[in-house]
């Protein structure tokens, strides 16, 4: 390991960084600095503690992540197969929730006309098959966590020394992992912005209680019953409810699996990040994608495991020993368009569990105000 700005052997200057955090490779003249080379010890005493302090930052993966085109393996097929039908139904539900227009008029017309039978039953007619859509997305919900266990099983075992050697030679693994955390945001993003959701389901609940009262028969009752109508209610109320489904997940995850070390966890999440950042910072790479759509999917994804790792890390991915490059990424987040990312800089804000935390650097929360 030689010292930024110190005489190589040969006499050459060394302008590079410390690769390692070997103290058992710094030869001893580092320790013997002349008067003259006040400036340098300085130097050589900041690398020292950057030294003790590592957290590979410096080494971050740099390597393409085919999002586009990763085909799997003969390894990797059972897994990608499983969880390609989970994925396949994904984009189905994104159709669904996007077309979601709720039955806002009809509600309206039976509350405001309590004595009308006809609207009664007009209003009742309406939510019915929109609750069993919502049913249908809780339910999906529920297959969606279990495809990722399945992934993290498969990127978290020994087959592999860590995480970029996983994510790098099981990218059709990767891909799917990215499309779960892509699936997630964008399913959240638009349950956010239509409340229609929850006063048809709220709707639905107040009249099944009054038909319950005055004991008249619910058709839909056998569909959604109250208790499955509870845990359900409990899912719609959270603002970002695939995300929470995810994060459950993967502490769950960690917690069933303890002769798996968290790390093994927690790298392929700051891996992800990192090399979704190196990509949409590298002009090289990000000329590869050859749809402009695979750069907010990139930007979606790498929020989606900050995320996740903010979650599941005993500290969060904004404290100083975080393996994610915090200020990093949310300069490449703002470096996009505004109308593009404002949506993912919010999820950061205001879905992360560390960031207010008073180990994080005001640096990031400036950055992030």
């Amino acid at each position: 390991m030689r010292t930024p700005g110190a005489r190589t052997e040969n006499g050459a200057l060394n302008n590079g960084t410390y690769q390692d955090c070997d103290l058992g490779q710094v030869p001893g003249w580092l320790f013997l600095p002349s008067p003259s080379s006040a400036h340098l010890l300085v130097s050589v005493m900041g690398n020292l503690l950057k030294v003790l302090t590592c957290t590979d930052l410096d080494e971050e993966p740099n390597f393409f992540l085919d999002f586009e085109n990763a085909q799997p393996t003969e390894a990797e097929r059972e897994t990608w197969k499983q969880v390609d039908v989970v994925l396949i139904d994904a984009r189905a539900i994104l159709d669904e929730l996007q077309a979601y227009n709720g039955a806002g008029k009809e509600i309206r017309q039976a509350i405001q006309n309590p004595n009308d039978e006809a609207l009664q039953d007009q209003a009742w007619a309406a939510v019915v098959p929109l609750v069993g859509k919502l049913k249908k997305f809780y339910e999906f919900s529920q297959r969606l966590e279990a495809a990722l266990h399945s992934l993290l099983r498969a990127l978290t075992n020994e087959t592999y020394s860590d995480a970029t050697q996983h994510l790098e030679r099981e990218q059709a693994l990767a891909k799917q992992f990215a499309e779960i955390l892509h699936f997630t945001l964008r399913f959240d993003e638009l349950k956010m912005t239509n409340p229609a959701i929850q006063n048809d389901f709220s709707y639905y609940r107040r009249t099944l209680n009054r038909m319950r009262i005055n004991n008249v028969p619910a058709e839909g009752e056998n569909e959604v019953n109250n208790e499955l109508a509870n845990r359900i209610s409990l899912f719609y109320a959270d603002a970002t409810p695939m995300l929470k489904t995810l994060s459950d997940g993967t502490t769950k995850f960690v917690s069933e699996n303890k002769n798996l070390p968290i790390e093994n966890t927690t790298d392929v999440l700051s891996t992800m990040a990192s090399v979704c950042k190196v990509m949409l910072e590298t002009p090289e790479y990000r000329s590869r994608f050859s749809s402009e759509a695979t750069v907010s999917f990139c930007l979606r994804v790498m929020v989606g495991v900050i995320i996740l790792y903010d979650y599941v890390h005993p500290v969060g991915a904004f404290a100083k020993s975080s393996k994610i490059d915090m200020k990093g990424c949310i300069k490449v987040l703002k470096e996009q368009p505004p109308n593009s990312v404002e949506g993912l800089l919010n999820a950061l804000r205001y879905t992360t569990k560390h960031l207010n935390d008073e180990s994080t650097a005001k640096t990031i929360k400036s950055m992030l105000q």
